[in-house]
Formats: structure tokens, sequence, C-alpha cells
């Protein structure tokens, strides 16, 4: 049976297609049990190479029945057929990704990407204390509903972490996600916390939430590190900051991983502790207003095509 046979027998009529990579795709679809609109991600594993679905897909699947956090996208159900597709239904983005928003709205407001920023390191707390790391945070992995609050997702390069004999976590030095977002150990393929690089990658995103621009050229990797290990993070003045903004900034994007803040330190950061920085869903009219001329805060398109790639193009070294 084709795709739209086997989903209609679960009671979803299939729709359009949201996103596509080299062994997957995300199609919508409506659930007449929910009635609503859902996600469906369709995974051929007769397509992919054998350690994706040996290693990847069974973290990703573990991910989805582990993690329940109001802004990690919810799943619903998981099926596989007796010809190896695997079917993953999830709750529908309905207003795209981050990385799409910021294009179209231009660099946030503090106050509004205080709470965006807020929703997803939240997110990444959950997924941390449940010794969990993404390995794969980027504007294009955070989907945005209905009321545009963040929804975390993709964890096809999750991992669950594990101690060895003395109860220390085991060190990963593989490279996964995307270049422009990864953390300066990654890319240099130093044994690391995966957790302290997600707060790279966190800051990576906050940073383009503001000034909805790179904080980094990766047109040229080793330059690229050798910015970043000097702490030399560009502050355009075309926007004004608040020093607690930059401030945080500055910590997430610390090269020294015993310098860089924890998940629960950015949690506590003053910059967000001000009344506004509570989850609360905002109209698309707040969401819109932007501190700084659209056309001069959209980010790079060089930089957008690095940083969209597709789902399976990338490389575990």
């Amino acid at each position: 049976m084709d795709d739209v046979a086997v989903l209609e027998k679960k009671g979803y009529s299939l729709s359009n297609t949201l996103g596509q990579g080299s062994y997957s795709k995300v199609k919508s679809a409506y659930c007449d049990r929910l009635k609503c609109k859902v996600a469906v991600k369709i995974i051929d594993k007769m397509k992919i190479p054998r350690d994706f679905w040996e290693r990847f897909l069974p973290r990703e699947i573990e991910a989805l029945r582990r993690l329940h956090h109001p802004s990690i996208i919810k799943t619903y159900e998981i099926f596989e057929t007796s010809v190896g597709k695997v079917y993953i239904v999830m709750e529908l983005g309905e207003n795209g990704d981050l990385l799409d928003y910021i294009k179209s709205t231009g660099a946030m407001r503090e106050d509004i990407a205080r709470i965006k920023f807020q929703q997803l390191a939240s997110a990444i707390k959950h997924c941390h204390n449940l010794n969990f790391a993404h390995r794969d945070l980027k504007c294009e992995n955070i989907l945005l509903d209905d009321g545009l609050n963040v929804k975390l997702t993709d964890f096809g390069f999750s991992k669950p972490l594990s101690q060895d004999k003395n109860g220390k976590t085991i060190l990963s030095n593989t490279f996964c996600g995307s270049a422009a977002y990864a953390a300066p150990e990654v890319l240099q393929g130093i044994p690391c916390d995966p957790r302290i690089s997600d707060i790279w990658s966190l800051g990576v995103v906050l940073y383009i939430m503001v000034y909805a621009l790179m904080p980094f050229d990766d047109s040229n990797i080793k330059k690229m590190i050798s910015f970043q290990k000097q702490h030399r993070i560009p502050f355009p003045s075309t926007k004004h900051l608040t020093v607690e903004c930059k401030d945080l900034i500055n910590r997430l994007l610390q090269p020294d991983v015993s310098q860089r803040l924890r998940i629960d330190e950015v949690l506590k950061h003053s910059w967000l502790q001000t009344p506004n920085s509570v989850d609360s869903p905002l109209s698309a009219i707040e969401e819109g207003e932007c501190s700084q001329n659209p056309r001069e805060g959209k980010p790079k398109q060089k930089h957008q095509a690095k940083c969209q790639l597709a789902k399976g193009e990338r490389e575990e070294k």
C-alpha cells in the first residue's frame, strides 16, 4: 500500500508536503480522531544507510516517546509497516519554522525574543534533565504553533547520555548538525558533553532572534573557529541591545566549555528575570513588530543555504 492508503486506514487524510530530506519526508494530514491537522514524518528504512536505522532512528523514537514538554512538539503515534516504512505522527507547527518567520518579519524586539527564548531554554532543560542532548539545535528545528509559541522538533541526531563506572558522563566526539550552529569543540572533534554544546547553539539562535543575522561567517570554517575561540562576537550598531541581553549572548557563545553556562544558569540569567519573561502566547500583530528595518535584519542568504542541510546529508565522523 502507498502512504495515502496506509494512513487512511489509521484515520489520517494525507495532504501537502511540508519538507523533504534524503531519507524522509514530512506531510500534513487531517486526523479524524483528533479533529485537527497533524504532521506525519515518513521514513523509508529501505532507503537509509544501515547505521542510520540501527543507531539514529531508535534514538529519535526513544526521545519522542520520553520527552513531553509544552515547548517540544507533541508525538501522537509511531507505527511501522511490514514493508519497512516508519510513520511518526506529530503536532503541526501551524506557523512554520523560526528561520522563515524571522526572514519574513525581521529581528525581534527583546521582550518578544525573551519569551521565545525562555520557552526554548525550558524545552532544552527538560531534555538535559532526562539526559538527552538535542545536538541539532537551529532555527529550522524550532517550529511555531498557531499562537506563535516555540515547539522544538527534529530529534534525529539526539543522543541519550550514559555514564562510565565512576558515574561521569561519557563524552562525545562526533560531528552532527549544521556548522553555522555548532560549537567550536564539536567542529574541532574535541570530546565533549553534548549538552554543553547545545548551549552554544542556543546562543546562535538567540543572536539570530535579536539581530536576524548569523553571528559568524561559516564560509570558511577554520577562520570561523579562530574567531570563535577568540570570543569575538560582533554586535552590530544597527540595533541597540540591553547590557543583559549582550551578556547572555556572550556567556552562551563562550568558547571555554568550563565557563559556558549550563541550562539552569541560562534560565536564571538576569535577562530572563523580568516581569514579562513568562510563557504566554503572542498575537501575530505583537510578534510582527520589529525594532529594526527588516531589510537590514534578514539573515544573509549564503548563510541560510548552509544552515538548511537536508536530513541525512549531515555526516557523523
